[in-house]
This record gives C-alpha cells, sequence and structure tokens, in this order.
C-alpha cells in the first residue's frame, strides 16, 4: 500500500484531542494557501454518517465481525466519495482516524485477526495510506475523564479500561513498525502546546509550502 502525499491522519486513543488538532491544523495550513479538506471515520459521507450512528450508539450490542465490516463499509465509500477525488485534485486531506485506528480497535481490542484487517485494507483502500500519520499519546484514563467532562459518551467510551489500554498498545506498537510515518505527541499537555509540535512535525516532513 502506497503512501499518498498530502494525506494526513490523526490517531490516538479516546479524549485525546483529534477532532481539535485536525481543524487546528487545517486552519494553519489554508493560512499557507493550501486548499485543505477535513474528515472523520467512520463517517465523513452521507452513508458513512448513517453507519456511525450505528457504530456509536450506546445500546447497540454488536458482534465484533459485525463492527469491523460496518466500519470498511463505511471506509469504501469514504475513501471513493471524499479521499481519493482530493487527492487527485492536489488537496491536502486530514482525517480523523483511518486504517490504523481499524488495526488497534478491532485488531489489538477486539481481538479479531490482523490478516483479515490487512486484507480488508487492500480491498477497501487499494494503494492509498497518508504519508504522515499523528498519533495523539496519552493515559487512558484521563483521556476518558476528559470526554466525561464534556459529556461525550459512546459505545466504545464505554469498553473497560483494560479495553482503551489494548487500544493503546495497538497504536504505539503501529509507530514502533512505522517511525517514519507514525509520529507520536504527548497528548496530555495543553492545547496550545500539542498544536505547536504538530506544526514542527508538518513542517520537518511536508515543508511550510507542499
Amino acid at each position: 500500500m502506497s503512501r499518498a502525499k498530502g494525506f494526513i491522519s490523526f490517531e490516538g486513543v479516546e479524549g485525546a484531542g483529534k477532532s481539535t488538532q485536525v481543524k487546528l491544523l487545517a486552519d494553519f495550513l489554508r493560512s499557507a494557501g493550501h486548499d485543505v479538506i477535513e474528515t472523520v471515520e467512520p463517517g465523513g459521507t452521507k452513508i458513512g454518517g448513517e453507519i456511525r450512528k450505528l457504530l456509536l450508539e450506546p445500546r447497540n450490542q454488536m458482534d465484533p465481525l459485525a463492527e469491523l465490516l460496518l466500519y470498511y463499509a463505511s471506509r469504501a465509500q469514504h475513501v471513493r466519495e471524499v479521499i481519493y477525488p482530493a487527492i487527485l485534485g492536489k488537496k491536502i486531506v486530514i482525517t480523523d482516524r483511518f486504517i490504523d485506528s481499524t488495526v488497534a480497535y478491532q485488531g489489538h481490542a477486539r481481538g479479531l485477526d490482523l490478516q483479515i484487517i490487512e486484507t480488508l485494507n487492500e480491498i477497501v483502500a487499494p494503494d492509498i495510506k497518508p504519508f504522515l500519520t499523528i498519533l495523539l499519546d496519552m493515559d487512558v484514563e484521563e483521556g476518558l475523564r476528559r470526554n466525561r467532562q464534556a459529556r461525550k459518551e459512546d459505545r466504545f467510551e464505554m469498553e473497560a479500561v483494560e479495553f482503551h489500554n489494548r487500544v493503546r498498545s495497538g497504536f504505539l506498537q503501529i509507530a514502533r513498525e512505522e517511525p517514519e510515518r507514525v509520529k507520536v505527541v504527548d497528548a496530555s499537555r495543553n492545547t496550545d502546546e500539542v498544536t505547536r509540535v504538530i506544526i514542527d512535525i508538518i513542517k520537518e516532513t511536508l515543508g511550510e509550502t507542499q
């Protein structure tokens, strides 16, 4: 799977601040003259939005395999409707979660076969991988506490702390395996400090003008 320049993903545990940092990075890049699209998984399209509701609804008791396939249904639509056209149009795409979340949540935390996930990646998102992934890392209990304060509660936030620790371990393993692509940022610091670190990474990796 090749890495697409101009395609940036944000990953991390619950409450790490991904959506905030996606917006702040997009604002920074637009101020530098870039055409930027912000998007999210699951979601990013009308169909994906409906799938997102199913996946995050706390009352839905879902089989892990059904969960996995719903994520890939959303991703198939997202890649073809949003990501591919934007990259072909020379736009910068910043997504809040992509395939690394599937590996961490459904693979490492749910225990589904990583080879199945890799096969689905090749079917659903062939020849595309973020050029740069920002992994916002922090203690999972602190992240869950942040979300409770923000009154954010979905099906994943209701999982046990042990589940979220497996997610975090999965992300960190991906970062160890792909250090050129995945840059780990300490998300326990305040928002401005985290943003400064991310912008420094962007300048070093992509350059101020791409």
